[in-house]
């Protein structure tokens, strides 16, 4: 599993699953399997980090893989 700060960075912004959800146009089961740590698509990713408000070239401080 690889560790990655998606929930504290979603808590920390104070949005649920379901608005993380809906601005990144992927389903709120995708969102609680990324942040139970299992693996996604370079894509996914992508659109988390936008749909949280950084630049792409912050992927680190929510994914470090």
């Amino acid at each position: 599993m690889s560790k990655n700060f998606l929930k504290k960075t979603r808590e920390s912004l104070m949005m649920s699953k379901a608005e993380l959800a809906r601005e990144a146009k992927v389903s709120p089961i995708t969102i609680s399997r990324i942040e139970q740590g299992l693996p996604c698509r370079m894509e996914t990713k992508r659109k988390i980090i936008l749909a949280l408000g950084f630049d792409l070239s912050e992927k680190d401080k929510i994914f470090n893989d």
